[in-house]
């Protein structure tokens, strides 16, 4: 089922300047390791340099700035950023490397809350006010040469050793609407007093003791594939008061499929609807469940309930299957949009890691190592980024219009950066008006004929009624 897009912010929408505003009181708690006199630049404009960076997707910026600078007396890395005396790339590693990505929790969950207070997040709600919470992995560093003790190590049996990263990066997402917002991420790396190394699962519960109180507020219903469908990390999410929606394949859900295999017909439901999905087509979804089915063989297993869906199309071919362990309780009212709830976990895969890695973020891209957290903190301010395009995107009108017209990711940030590189602006104001009147948008959209305004339309009708 596709909620019903909410209406523009109403009152004061969050300007990019205020968006800014919280990066930088969190860019104030980064800690400063220096201990000589080489101290001519900030460690809160360091921050926001990386943040610009990322912003902007603009490798070369900060020395473009930096020219820009020298030439005019003033540069955007100051009227836009806020950065006093701008920074090398490399000074800006050197100043971000001892600083841990937790620093930036306070930003997130900044930007978060302009969304809530807006009610942009409405559209995410599902089953009576619930919000979906997808957990996925993904990894953004590969390597057999750099390394840093912040790196996962594995060790091959050909001789190889390979120094990897990798986060849990959790998104809000809801069924029919292709737009996830990216949440905090928690790092899978080494913990103090853990001899076993980090893993995914054990980072997302990390992650859910951290967030737990705003999960609980949000009414959120987890979201992951099929490692998370397990009993450990179900009681987990139970225990904070959370419920789930996890992939339960049969591959590794032996006990669970003996279980199903033995059920009679009669105990199983079945409910059916045809609908046109987002492609116009109209294909039958199918979804058939049972209730108190066992996670493991284990005494004392988990019980949840099982809901498969089928899709298939106008000539009665499969086009998608695939099955849920849930401990929501499902009956022939809500079991479809339990179904497309738990099939809308692909938009952390497209819309949130995919766009991160593909869609001009880099996020795979190695910005930069270090030696304690560099790897970590910059990626964690890369979807920082992300976070706040994304704010900006669902309440700030002027940046809705400006983004519609330059089309993709790729061809808006190209934008950015010829225009920051290029022109002097005073302020984000100024360059949402600059590239408003560029392109006729908004305050500068050129009038209606007298003909097609409301009135004139209404008097049209009018004559015509007459007639």
């Amino acid at each position: 089922m596709k909620p019903a897009a909410t209406e523009p912010w109403s009152g004061d929408a969050p300007s990019c300047a205020r968006c800014l505003g919280f990066v930088r009181e969190a860019a104030a708690g980064f800690p400063d390791m220096r201990r000589g006199s080489n101290t001519s630049h900030t460690i809160p404009d360091a921050v926001m340099s990386a943040f610009a960076v990322f912003f902007l997707q603009s490798p070369s910026w900060l020395s473009c700035q930096r020219a820009m600078q020298d030439e005019r007396g003033r540069s955007n890395a100051l009227t836009l950023f806020g950065i006093g005396n701008v920074p090398t790339d490399n000074r800006v590693r050197s100043l971000l490397d001892p600083a841990p990505p937790d620093l930036l929790h306070g930003a997130f969950r900044k930007l978060l809350g302009l969304l809530e207070d807006g009610g942009a997040l409405e559209r995410y709600r599902v089953l009576g006010g619930r919000t979906l919470v997808a957990l996925d992995g993904t990894d953004f560093h590969s390597s057999e040469k750099i390394s840093c003790p912040g790196c996962l190590v594995a060790r091959h049996r050909d001789g190889r050793t390979v120094f990897s990263h990798k986060a849990v990066t959790p998104a809000i997402v809801a069924p029919g609407v292709r737009q996830a917002v990216p949440l905090r991420p928690e790092f899978v790396a080494p913990q103090d007093g853990e001899e076993k190394q980090d893993c995914e699962i054990k980072a997302s519960k990390r992650w859910l003791e951290g967030t737990s109180g705003w999960l609980r507020e949000a009414r959120a219903v987890l979201l992951g594939d099929d490692l998370y469908a397990h009993g450990p990390f179900c009681r987990k999410a139970m225990q904070h008061g959370l419920h789930f929606i996890f992939t339960c394949l049969r591959e590794s859900h032996k006990a669970a499929y003996e279980w199903l295999d033995l059920l009679e017909p009669r105990d199983f439901q079945t409910v059916s609807e045809t609908r046109r999905d987002e492609d116009g087509h109209r294909r039958t979804w199918t979804v058939r469940f049972a209730r108190g089915i066992p996670l493991s063989a284990e005494d004392g297993a988990l019980r949840a309930n099982w809901v498969e869906l089928t899709v298939t199309d106008a000539k009665g071919r499969q086009t998608y299957r695939n099955c849920w362990a849930t401990d929501l309780d499902v009956d022939a009212g809500n079991a479809l949009e339990l179904a497309a709830c738990g099939r809308s976990r692909w938009t952390i895969e497209n819309g949130n890691n995919n766009t991160l890695k593909t869609k001009g973020y880099h996020l795979g891209h190695n910005f930069g190592h270090g030696g304690k957290h560099l790897a970590n903190t910059l990626a964690a301010i890369n979807i920082l980024a992300f976070l706040t395009h994304t704010v900006l995107e669902l309440t700030e009108r002027h940046y809705r219009l400006i983004r519609d017209r330059l089309g993709g990711r790729r061809e808006f940030f190209l934008h950015l950066h010829v225009l920051t590189v290029y022109h002097l602006f005073a302020s984000w104001d100024d360059f949402e008006d600059f590239v408003m009147k560029a392109h006729g948008l908004g305050p500068h959209a050129p009038a209606a004929p007298p003909e097609l305004t409301s009135k004139g339309l209404i008097r049209r009708y009018a004559k015509r009624k007459g007639r």
